[in-house]
C-alpha cells in the first residue's frame, strides 16, 4: 500500500489501496423548498433516512434552536471528519484514542458569506502527551477531507486532553 501524504492517508480507508478499485461513496442531501428567501422555507432530507429537517432564512440569519441551517450541517460535517480522522491518526501513533469529543463551531455573516469553522476537542488518550496531542490533532485538521473542502474559509483548532 503506498500512501502520497498524510491527507491521503486519513481521507483513505485502512483497506483502500491504489488502485483504479478502491471504493468511492457519494452522499446525498435533497431540499424541498418553498417561496422567496425571506418568506420561504424547506425541508432538508437525507438519502440514509435520518430524518426531515425544516430549514429557512431566519434561522440562517437570526438563529434558532428548532430550525437547523446549511452552517449547522457544515459543522456536523466537519466535527464527524475530524474526529474519524483524529482518531486514526492517534492509533497510527501508537495511542488510539479511548474517547474524542469534537464541536464545530461554522459562523455566517449575512452579505458575506461563511467566514469560519472553530473545532473544539477534547480526548481521552492514554499514554500521550498534550503537546504530542495538539502536534497529531493539528495534522489531523489539514487531513480532515471537510477541512480540505473548507479550504477557502479560517480553520481555527482548540485541542486538549480530558
Amino acid at each position: 500500500m503506498t500512501w502520497r501524504g498524510p491527507a491521503d492517508r486519513l481521507a483513505a480507508s485502512p483497506t483502500n489501496v491504489d488502485s483504479e478499485d478502491a471504493m468511492t461513496v457519494t452522499s446525498e442531501a435533497t431540499t424541498a423548498w418553498t417561496g422567496s428567501l425571506m418568506e420561504g422555507s424547506g425541508t432538508v432530507s437525507f438519502a440514509s433516512g435520518i430524518g426531515d429537517f425544516p430549514v429557512n432564512w431566519k434561522a440562517r440569519s437570526e438563529g434558532s434552536d428548532s430550525t437547523t441551517t446549511p452552517e449547522e450541517l457544515i459543522a456536523a460535517a466537519h466535527a464527524s471528519c475530524f474526529s474519524m480522522a483524529l482518531s486514526h491518526a492517534l492509533a497510527e501513533n501508537g495511542t488510539p484514542p479511548e474517547k474524542v469529543n469534537t464541536t464545530a463551531s461554522v459562523t455566517f455573516k449575512p452579505g458575506t458569506g461563511i467566514t469560519g469553522s472553530h473545532l473544539n476537542v477534547n480526548a481521552v488518550v492514554p499514554g500521550l502527551d498534550a503537546e504530542k496531542f495538539r502536534e497529531i490533532a493539528e495534522g489531523a485538521k489539514s487531513g480532515c477531507p471537510v477541512s480540505q473542502a473548507l479550504a477557502g474559509i479560517e480553520i481555527t483548532l482548540e485541542a486538549a486532553l480530558a
